[in-house]
């Protein structure tokens, strides 16, 4: 499945069960639902999302192993297939020959384009040893038939950001087919378009969607939109024409739930704010990450009120 990158792409959740055992396990029909109730929601324009992002740091990731993971993808992968749309996961390895291993597995299950991290290091790897790994992650693609997105996250990484002479080498490599800039900083962006135009950009940040937009990028990656997808695919729309005010009031309707996108627990989060969506705060409250306190809990809830009544000022609530 090819993907222009013009448009904005969910970061589902991984949805989560009790087991007969009283653990949780993953709710597979559950993540299937809410996968295509969010893809098939459509903005004032008449667009819908443009991709599919599964098993990511919002789909409990860190927590799933590898069996877990790819049997979530596979699941995740029907759901793209029946929406047209290409499925996107990540890879981060310490390792040469674990990222390889990775992206061959993710091809077995219908993954379309590999977010790559950088490796995951003690020591921080030089620009020559950076460049090799990315690479390799390029040769491997071209064997098994997919794609390439290099993921410039330096929060997650635990050190520097990949440098914007980096990201211009990588980009020329053939089976790149994207960048994603998790930063706001987006003058990073601001600079890799200077340097080429038809570079093929998406932030992934809610909190910097129109800025990022104003940038040069074409799109993003959402995890709001999951919540509130007529917004976020609208938003969207306003951006790619140019519609800098429209775009803005959308994203200041957002701000107080965007916010937690920023944030070191923005899965538990959001995922929250999704189940009190969907009058199911017990589901959204079902993780493998951290258990939140009752303050966190009524501040989310606080901030899902807030965009909700903002966003049904603007009839933008699907």
């Amino acid at each position: 499945m090819k993907s222009n990158w013009e448009g904005v792409m969910p970061a589902v959740f991984t949805w989560l069960k009790e087991s007969k055992s009283g653990d949780f396990e993953i709710d597979f029909e559950e993540t299937q639902k809410q996968a295509a109730r969010i893809l098939k929601a459509q903005g004032k324009g008449g667009t819908r999302m443009s991709g599919l992002v599964g098993s990511g740091t919002l789909g409990e990731n860190s927590y799933l192993s590898i069996k877990q993971r790819l049997s979530l993808l596979k699941s995740l992968s029907e759901v793209a297939k029946e929406y047209n749309v290409p499925l996107i996961s990540g890879a981060s390895a310490a390792t040469n020959y674990e990222l390889a291993k990775i992206i061959e597995g993710l091809a077995t299950v219908g993954v379309d384009t590999v977010m790559v991290m950088p490796p995951k290091t003690n020591v921080v790897p030089s620009e020559k040893e950076m460049y090799e790994y990315y690479a390799l992650s390029e040769a491997i693609a071209k064997e098994v038939g997919v794609t390439i997105m290099p993921y410039n996250n330096p929060d997650a990484a635990g050190y520097h950001a990949l440098s914007t002479d980096l990201l211009m080498r990588l980009s020329m490599l053939p089976k790149v087919t994207a960048l994603k800039i998790s930063t706001i900083d987006v003058s990073i962006i601001e600079t890799l378009m200077l340097e080429n135009k038809d570079l093929k950009i998406l932030a992934g940040v809610d909190t910097v969607t129109v800025h990022a937009g104003l940038a040069g990028a074409c799109g993003g990656i959402t995890g709001v939109g999951c919540i509130f997808p007529k917004a976020s695919v609208t938003m969207q729309e306003y951006v790619l024409n140019g519609e800098w005010a429209k775009a803005n009031k959308i994203s200041q309707a957002l701000n107080s739930l965007s916010y937690l996108d920023a944030q070191p627990l923005l899965m538990e989060y959001l995922k929250l704010a999704m189940g009190i969506h969907h009058n199911d705060i017990v589901g959204g409250l079902r993780t493998f990450g951290k258990k939140l306190t009752k303050q966190q809990i009524d501040d989310v809830k606080a901030r899902y009120i807030l965009a909700k009544e903002r966003l049904e000022v603007l009839d933008l609530i699907s």
